[in-house]
Order: structure tokens, then C-alpha cells, then sequence
């Protein structure tokens, strides 16, 4: 897991900033965003996705330390749908790590097959 701290030292070194100018931009970024979703309710960046504002139902649920009954209130919550650009990237990496994982199992057997024969005693 990155941190926003990794994201703007990635960016200060990728367009020559200084790395506290860096994070002032992605600060200002994220910002940004919250201050969409508090006055709009809303903000769509293409090929990455949308932030939406929605209300949850209030709800019956256990408290956590008593186990006993209790309403939980509805309340507004921030959804995020990914765009297609973020769904085909993240699908072709899914799609690669699952083949390169087949690959090392396959590469695992090949090792374990060869080590059976090495340790057969010669004719």
C-alpha cells in the first residue's frame, strides 16, 4: 500500500519539483475533491471514476461490545465507481499476476520433477 507522501515524492521526481511542492498539489487535489463532494455531491474524473455522496439506511445491527440490539442511523457515505480506463488496467493486472502465477507453479513442478530424477539412484 502506497501512502500519499510515496505518490508526491513519485511525482516530484517524475517533474523536477521539490518533494513539499509535490505534496502541496496532491493535498490540494484531494482537497479539491472533498470540496466537490460536499457542494455538488459529486465528481467524475474520466478513466479513473466517480466519487457520489448517498444516504445509508438507518439500520438494526448488535452493538459491538454488549451484542445487544440498537438502531444505527442513516447517514451519508462516499461511494467510488471505477472508471474503464482504472477497470481495463486493473483487469489486464489481475489477468497477468493469475498467468504469472500459473507460470511459477508450473516453474515449482518442473524444479520438483527434476529433483525426483537427480536423486534416483544412476543404472
Amino acid at each position: 500500500m502506497r501512502t500519499k507522501k510515496e505518490i508526491a515524492r513519485d511525482i516530484a521526481n517524475e517533474v523536477n519539483l521539490s518533494q513539499s511542492k509535490a505534496m502541496r498539489i496532491v493535498q490540494l487535489t484531494l482537497d479539491s475533491i472533498v470540496d466537490e463532494l460536499v457542494m455538488e455531491g459529486r465528481i467524475e474524473l474520466r478513466n479513473f471514476g466517480v466519487f457520489e455522496v448517498k444516504k445509508r439506511a438507518a439500520k438494526m445491527g448488535r452493538h459491538p461490545s454488549t451484542g445487544a440490539m440498537m438502531e444505527f442511523p442513516e447517514k451519508m457515505v462516499v461511494s467510488f465507481k471505477a472508471g474503464k480506463g482504472m477497470e481495463n488496467r486493473v483487469a489486464r493486472r489481475a489477468a497477468k499476476t493469475l498467468s504469472e502465477a500459473r507460470e511459477e507453479a508450473l516453474e515449482r513442478e518442473r524444479a520438483q520433477a527434476k529433483e525426483e530424477d537427480d536423486s534416483k539412484p544412476s543404472e
